[in-house]
This record gives C-alpha cells, sequence and structure tokens, in this order.
C-alpha cells in the first residue's frame, strides 16, 4: 500500500475502540499492533479488528517491528511513562488527551521527542473537526469582524460509580482534565496564548472536580469563558463573538456538522462541514500527513501549545486544590 502507516495501539478500552474504528475510515492506516497488560484482551481487540499483532506488555509493542506510530489510550496517570517508552524505542506518539497529569510530565515527553527528533502530537481531536476549521476560516475572513469573545461549555451527567476512571482519583478523575480541555484548547486556538486564568469548582466525595467552570483572558486582549461538568448535561456549545457577529458551532462543538454565522443585521447562514465516521478520522488523517512528510509536529497544534495549556491546567487546579499523585513526582 502506498503512503501507508502502521498503527499500534497501547490500551484496548472505550477509546482505543473508537480509534481503532476510525483507522478503518483513513486512507492508508493500518492497524498494525494492539497492547494490553492483558494478552488475553490484546488478542481479542485484535481478533476484532482485523487481526494485528496482540502483545502483552506495552514494552513488546514499544520494541516491534511493523509499526510506524503509536496511539497512547491508556489511563491519564499513564500517558507520560507509556509516551516515554514508545519514543525511547524510536516511534513516533500520538497521546491521548490531557496529554499528561502536569507541565513537568510533558516537559519531559516533548524534550525527548525533540532531542530524538520523532514525530510527537496531542491527540486533541476537536482541533482536527472540519467544522472548527470553518470557524477559523470565517474568523480570517473578517466576516464577523474583530473577535474578542468565546464562549463554551463541556458537560454530561455522569452516572458512575465512584471506582469509575472519572472520578477516581489514582486514574486521574475530574471533569477539568477529562472534558474541560476541550473548551480551554479551542479557545486558547482562537483567541490566543491565555494570559490570566481564574477558576472555581466543585469537588465531589473522591476528591477531584465534579465541575469547573474557568474564566481566560487571552494575550490578544480576548475574553473566554468555560465550563465543564459530570452533573449536568449542558448544549456543548462554542460561540465565538466579534464586533459584527458570532459563529456557533452547532449540536455540541466536538460533533459539530455544521457552523452557524448570524451578523448585526439580523441575517444568518449555515455552512454544512464534514464529519468523517466517528470523528477521530481527522487526526488520525493529521496525523498519517504530518509524518509522512517528514514533520515532528502538527502546525495545527504545535507542542508549544500543548505546554502551555498544560501549565494553564495546573494553574487551575493550584486554584481550586486538586492535586494527583503525579504532582509529588510519583
Amino acid at each position: 500500500m502506498v503512503n501507508a502507516v502502521r498503527w499500534g495501539i497501547l490500551g484496548t478500552g472505550k477509546i482505543a475502540r473508537a480509534f481503532a474504528t476510525a483507522l478503518k475510515d483513513v486512507p492508508g492506516a493500518v492497524l498494525a499492533a494492539v497492547a494490553s497488560r492483558s494478552l488475553d484482551k490484546a488478542q481479542a481487540f485484535s481478533h476484532e479488528f482485523g487481526g494485528a499483532s496482540a502483545f502483552g506488555s506495552y514494552q513488546e509493542l514499544a520494541n516491534a517491528d511493523g509499526v510506524d506510530l503509536v496511539y497512547v489510550a491508556t489511563p491519564h496517570p499513564q500517558h507520560a511513562e507509556n509516551a516515554l517508552m514508545v519514543l525511547r524505542a524510536g516511534k513516533g506518539v500520538l497521546v491521548e488527551k490531557p496529554f499528561t497529569m502536569n507541565l513537568r510530565e510533558a516537559e519531559q515527553v516533548v524534550t525527548l521527542a525533540r532531542t530524538r527528533r520523532l514525530f510527537l502530537m496531542e491527540a486533541m481531536w476537536t482541533r482536527y473537526l472540519p467544522a472548527f476549521e470553518e470557524v477559523q476560516r470565517i474568523i480570517a475572513s473578517g466576516e464577523i469582524g474583530e473577535v474578542s469573545q468565546v464562549v463554551a461549555d463541556f458537560g454530561f451527567t455522569a452516572s458512575f460509580g465512584p471506582e469509575h476512571r472519572v472520578f477516581n482519583p489514582q486514574l486521574g478523575g475530574g471533569a477539568l482534565l477529562d472534558l474541560g480541555i476541550y473548551p480551554l484548547s479551542i479557545a486558547a486556538a482562537l483567541l490566543g496564548p491565555v494570559a490570566v486564568v481564574k477558576a472555581q469548582a466543585v469537588m465531589g466525595a473522591t476528591g477531584v472536580d465534579v465541575q469547573t467552570g474557568f474564566t481566560l483572558r487571552h494575550e490578544g486582549g480576548g475574553i473566554s469563558v468555560c465550563s465543564c461538568s459530570f452533573q449536568a448535561r449542558t448544549p456543548c456549545e462554542l460561540t465565538v463573538s466579534g464586533t459584527r457577529g458570532y459563529v456557533r458551532m452547532n449540536t455540541m462543538f466536538h460533533r459539530a456538522r455544521s457552523v452557524t454565522v448570524t451578523l448585526e443585521d439580523g441575517s444568518t447562514r449555515t455552512v454544512d462541514t464534514p464529519y468523517i465516521g466517528n470523528g477521530y478520522v481527522h487526526e488520525v488523517m493529521e496525523a498519517q500527513r504530518c509524518f509522512l512528510n517528514g514533520l515532528t509536529e502538527s502546525p495545527a497544534m504545535r507542542l508549544e501549545e500543548t505546554l502551555a495549556l498544560m501549565g494553564v491546567m495546573d494553574e487551575i487546579r493550584r486554584q481550586v486544590g486538586l492535586a494527583y499523585s503525579a504532582d509529588r513526582g510519583g
């Protein structure tokens, strides 16, 4: 196959399944290997998704021949360790969000990738959606005037037990790392680097945040208002406003198939945008494009931005009193 990219996946959970499903819809994408700490789970996953090589340890996959890029789909606290392992084995990495638990870990991963000149990208899939690219084009065209405000929310009612990943502090639980990173990332992409952040949170019984709100002042002078919640099913909308009107990513911004522009004269227009498969397809296409062109990072979301956003999340956690064992260096 011309320009094929052979993928390995670390982990066999829900997000790994979504990614493997997306690979089927990407030209040139091949699922070459999957690894779990349980060989049985890896083999079952392999059988379901076309017979990729199955490994009973992550290290075995990292060392395996016939793999170009590795997608890290393990629980949050393992991201840094797993990404470092793959990079040391000489392979490029796509790391599921949140990239790591904190800025210190993120800097270690980015430094190693740069030293080895290997491809590294945060799997912030919403940043590669055509709807988001359309919003950027509309802003650049000047249609809604000078942009100065973003409002974004992401919330669902998490009716899981306290041991579930989203509530378990040992697994990096909490609304901010799981959901808040999405509005934060897009707000910074649209209004520029974050200069100041103010945050408040409601903490749950397990000691992680179950609802967090934060305002950002961006270096360009814009303001964004973001929220995330495990307690409320929110609209999950994103609106960017300027001097002449606003543009909205419709029907949950992470699943947007259209964007609507509303101007000061009352006129509106809606632009349909592609959304292939389950949405992860677009980030896979970008990772493969970069890898095949010899790039070590994506121009659409550079590593400097990943580091900056990790720093902002560290500050939000500091303000609301949310700490993880990774913050103690262990």
